[in-house]
């Protein structure tokens, strides 16, 4: 209709001008008709593609929340469609973002200002620089003990495994940044806390964190407290790893291609506030690699190694390691008194993947302790072995990006009349202490559901038929027991 009208005006207005010819055109004037009429049906295509490309991107299937907020957009502005990683995982905030998905937002022009994702939204400033997006996660815990030898064992506790504020956002393209505290113990604890610059070489992403640090260790052991299958990380995440523990203060950069990543870490100790001594300096690098990334199947494979040199202030190496979860500070596999220590070097293996809604990992890693005067080295043992399966039909939340899980993106969510995600879990994990005199042994079964109420509330349950053999302690002698733990956890 529109193109007739403006072809009716334009012969209107030509005849008006020139009477004679609008009784006699010359086949000249009807050459430059036809071609300003040509110009003018380009153009109205252009517009229509450009307003299919609008309409099938607010029609594509793209998640519930981002889809709201570009709903509440003016129907002609330019969309932010954040894609996440993959497309069983909740959209990333600003600083988990791939060069790609940042420049997105960046390039915004639309005045859009908040874009829901998991949880609280992200702001964006009307010219599409300025992001930010407050974060937090609230994980409450409840464990009970029974069947062990030791009446000092059968405990029933409860604890926060994190009650964390935070922010985090990004400044154009290239910069970001991410800050969090937590609360859990009663006390404020500084956990990550960085800022970074992100950018492409060719075809591959890069990044460079620097600040307090998350380690980038092992499947499990770089997999977020509010996002790991079971209560507490394997055997292997939480004894074959550095003495400073899960994070230190440095600097770490990332590169990323289309089947894998790879990061090198280098840290001093994570904040602690003492600077009369030196301190200790951590090596950390891994690589994964997926072989096989399909629409509903993964293979992952992945290692990883550290080496740290022990700051004079280290004092100790001893290891009490849990094995029955983390609230029963009785039940642990312990590696006895252990002093005199100069650094350690360890590294580990990943395998497992997912097919459909089936996932299934394995890991394994090794640790050995360098001690002073001529004592031979200290060596730690552990390997787990886990699978999962979601009920419902989800995709295990496997991100192919850092070779990790995250946080699901539940098809039918409990508040929007679904049934939620519903996952069953099994473990085994086994811990070898034995190396040293004073060292124990540990093993555990765990079998688990987790419901997933939506993306980002979630119940946890686990049975754990556990047992040690410790030689120093109050608790020595083979021990065996079951502990039954559950969690209600948010993030936002």
């Amino acid at each position: 209709m529109t193109l007739l009208l403006r072809t009716s005006c334009a012969l209107i207005a030509l005849a008006a001008a020139t009477p004679a010819l609008a009784q006699t055109p010359s086949q000249a004037d009807l050459v430059d008709l036809v071609r300003a009429q040509a110009a003018e049906i380009a153009a109205l295509k252009s517009r229509l593609d450009r307003l299919e490309g609008v309409q099938a991107a607010a029609t594509a299937p793209v998640p519930a929340p981002t889809q709201l907020a570009q709903q509440a957009a003016p129907a002609d502005a330019p969309r932010i469609v954040t894609r996440p990683f993959a497309p069983q995982l909740v959209p990333p905030g600003p600083a988990d973002r791939s060069v790609a998905q940042a420049r997105a937002a960046a390039d915004n022009p639309s005045g859009v200002t908040t874009e829901w994702g998991a949880g609280l939204p992200v702001f964006h400033s009307a010219d599409g620089v300025y992001t930010f997006k407050p974060r937090g996660r609230i994980l409450t815990d409840v464990s009970t003990t029974f069947g062990s030898d030791y009446d000092g064992r059968n405990l029933t506790t409860t604890g926060m495994r994190a009650l964390r504020l935070g922010l985090e956002g990004g400044v154009g393209t290239h910069f970001f940044y991410q800050f969090e505290s937590d609360f859990s113990e009663n006390e404020v604890d500084v956990v990550t806390a960085f800022v970074g610059w992100r950018n492409k070489i060719g075809t591959a992403d890069y990044d460079v964190r620097v600040g307090h640090l998350f380690n980038d260790r092992g499947f499990e052991g770089s997999t977020g407290s509010d996002s790991t299958p079971f209560l507490e990380r394997t055997v292997v995440s939480t004894a074959i790893i550095p003495q400073r523990g899960f994070y230190g203060i440095g600097v770490m950069p990332r590169l990323f291609w289309k089947s894998g990543h790879a990061s090198v870490t280098i840290t001093g100790d994570r904040i602690d506030g003492t600077q009369g001594v030196s301190d200790g300096r951590t090596v950390l690098a891994r690589a994964h690699w997926n072989p096989v990334k399909t629409a509903d199947t993964v293979v992952h494979l992945g290692a990883w190694g550290f080496d740290e040199s022990l700051s004079a202030a280290a004092g100790t190496l001893t290891r009490n390691t849990v094995i029955g979860g983390r609230f029963n500070g009785a039940l642990r596999v312990s590696s006895g008194t252990l002093t005199g220590g100069t650094g350690t070097t360890g590294y580990g293996l990943e395998a497992g993947g997912y097919r459909g809604s089936l996932w299934v990992m394995g890991e394994a890693g090794k640790r050995s302790a360098r001690l002073d005067a001529g004592r031979a080295d200290f060596k730690s043992r552990a390997w787990s072995l886990s699978a999962g399966f979601f009920l419902t039909g989800e995709l295990p939340p496997y991100n192919p990006r850092l070779g990790s899980f995250g946080q699901p993106k539940v098809l039918k969510p409990t508040f929007d009349g679904g049934p939620g995600a519903i996952e069953l879990t099994a473990r085994y994990e086994d811990l070898d202490y034995a190396d040293l005199a004073t060292g124990g042994t540990g093993n555990a079964a765990t079998i688990g559901v987790n419901w997933y109420l939506n993306s980002f509330t979630r119940f946890q349950l686990n049975g754990i038929q556990w047992h040690t053999d410790n030689r120093a302690g109050p608790y020595t002698g083979g021990d065996s027991g079951q502990t039954v733990s559950a969690r209600v956890g948010v993030t936002f």
